[in-house]
């Protein structure tokens, strides 16, 4: 990632104003200049223009996702958006939004006016938890009235255009702005949007939360659990019918064999027994029978969850609309919800990263591609789906369903995603769980492939629960993690042999450990054709080859 700034200013500072900081403040070739405070906090009649609403964002439940996986995107921008041709766009932001907007003003002109490298770096440590109040104040307002300078700076941080270089802007601009894909990747005014209508429930924190008295987003929580376990029970009988189904099938298969008869011309035409295959077929009937009568009864109890399932939906459906429809989130949701993005962010960037969390071009260097846009980061799950199948497969009552987690996008220069929560602690068993993925990364794959990383530890972990050190990939992982006496975290660990995994291995390039290789190749296997393509590329991976045909033919896999 980009050093700290703090890192780049010379400790014996000339006095001469730097050319970017001149820029920045509009005395070089861009002539903008920071508003004026009389100006910018007076009265305001700015306008209220707001993003069109977004009907087609990805589902909030977990069922439903496209079982063939993703469909990739051609199209990765679309017509400018006009945000800068807005004039008042800085000015927008600020108005209405009380005393941290004057703060910010007066941090960011002190920032930008710096002579001094200590002066600008205390403006610059000040700036960063007064721009965090300022996207709280403004997620409070989240809605459709919310007006369009607010939301950019919500979706890219962006709160001084100048600050940008023209080529910049044109990529912002240039973000498609609705979601197309109908995946559950948002940006964050989209997400705080779901969740202040109750489409998405507020992201887990480790703080425990008092019981108060608006009890909408508990009724919420129970709701999306009761759907959650309706979709899931319905995969469960909708599997039970199709076994009946080709029970029925075979059963009718069976006797079409039994139609055919013989006869013996020398016995005037009498009919002959059964030979032997009708015979056979005549006791695959009596199992098929016997499969079909167990399978109903299963069915049958199976539809009797299903029908106790769906009226706790129903009662909870009504107790929701009692309350008035959609739940009545508050405001302290929403601004917790904030809260818990900044966490994301701090999370993504690392102690060591860059948290100014401005958009500034000195800070975000990359071009259309390695911007975290929705398109991009699609394309980029896609990709590690291929090659890690079972990513998003997740099984219950034997059932297995492909589960996309929701992925929120961060606007911040973080290096790594993260996985918030594998799946909401009230429905393990088909929420999506969330990601974090910052938008301004080093390197953009490297980012995705991190977070699924995220995503892979954390399910397998909760799978094995208390087990996970001894069972599956995690057990086998820190087992040799263990072994090797190796220090720090083993879940970063873990990460950073996925993205090689991911990154390297899948083009035959042998960078991990051959354990950890033995480990992958069995829990993570990569998808057929790309193990018929490596088994050529040397010894190491025809050997792991040859051990899947061995566990194949004995069955132990």
């Amino acid at each position: 990632m980009t050093p700290d700034p703090r890192s780049q200013q010379s400790d014996d500072f000339s006095g001469e104003m730097d050319p970017d900081v001149a820029e920045l403040l509009g005395t070089g070739s861009s002539g903008a200049d920071v508003p004026d405070f009389e100006d910018l906090f007076g009265s305001s009649d700015a306008e209220a223009g707001a993003f069109e609403a977004d009907d087609h964002e990805g589902s909030a439940g977990g069922l439903g996702s496209q079982d063939n996986g993703f469909v990739r995107v051609e199209q990765l921008q679309g017509d400018p958006q006009p945000y800068f041709k807005n004039k008042n766009l800085y000015k927008e932001i600020l108005t209405g939004e009380g005393e941290v907007s004057k703060r910010v003003h007066q941090l960011l002109g002190g920032f930008l006016n710096a002579k001094d490298s200590q002066d600008r770096s205390m403006y610059r440590n000040k700036l960063i938890p007064a721009h965090w109040e300022l996207a709280r104040s403004i997620a409070a307002k989240i809605g459709p009235s919310l007006p369009t300078p607010k939301r950019v700076f919500l979706r890219f941080a962006v709160l001084v255009p100048t600050v940008l270089s023209p080529e910049q802007r044109d990529l912002i601009a240039r973000v498609i702005p609705e979601n197309r894909t109908g995946e559950p990747i948002y940006y964050v005014d989209e997400w705080l949007t779901a969740v202040a209508s109750g489409r998405v429930n507020a992201s887990a924190t480790d703080e425990t939360k008092s019981a108060g008295k608006n009890s909408a987003p508990r009724i919420n929580a129970m709701l999306e659990k009761a759907r959650g376990r309706y979709e899931a029970q319905l995969s469960v009988v909708n599997r039970q019918a199709e076994a009946m189904r080709n029970a029925e099938h075979g059963i009718k298969d069976q006797l079409k064999s039994l139609e055919r008869t013989h006869t013996r011309d020398d016995l005037d035409g009498i009919r002959m027994p059964y030979d032997d295959s009708q015979k056979a077929a005549l006791t695959e009937i009596g199992n098929l029978l016997r499969k079909l009568n167990t399978l109903n009864r299963d069915l049958e109890r199976h539809i009797r969850e299903l029908e106790s399932i769906r009226e706790q939906r129903d009662e909870l459906e009504q107790k929701e609309a009692d309350n008035g429809g959609s739940p009545a989130v508050d405001t302290k949701v929403v601004v917790e919800e904030m809260n818990s993005i900044r966490q994301m962010a701090k999370i993504c960037i690392g102690r060591q990263g860059n948290h100014f969390p401005v958009l500034t071009k000195q800070y975000f260097r990359g071009g259309l591609y390695d911007l975290g846009c929705r398109e991009n980061v699609l394309n980029m799950l896609a990709d590690v789906e291929y090659y890690d199948p079972g990513l998003f497969l997740r099984t219950f009552k034997m059932q297995t369903n492909r589960i996309v987690p929701n992925v929120i996008l961060v606007p911040c220069y973080g290096e790594l995603g993260i996985c918030w929560e594998p799946f909401e602690r009230f429905n393990r068993a088909s929420s999506r769980g969330r990601l974090a993925i910052p938008m301004y990364p080093k390197d953009l794959k490297t980012t995705v492939v991190a977070a699924l990383g995220d995503l892979r530890w954390q399910v397998a972990k909760e799978k094995a629960q208390h087990y996970w050190m001894e069972e599956g990939l995690t057990g086998w992982y820190y087992q040799w993690f263990a072994d090797r006496k190796m220090r720090g975290d083993v879940k970063d660990a873990f990460i950073q042999d996925y993205i090689l995994w991911i990154t390297k291995e899948t083009e035959g390039t042998q960078k991990l450990d051959r354990e950890v290789r033995d480990i992958f190749w069995r829990y993570m296997p990569f998808p057929q054709e790309v193990k018929d393509s490596l088994k050529n590329r040397g010894y190491v991976y025809n050997e792991l080859h040859r051990k899947d045909a061995n566990r194949a033919m004995s069955d132990g896999y």
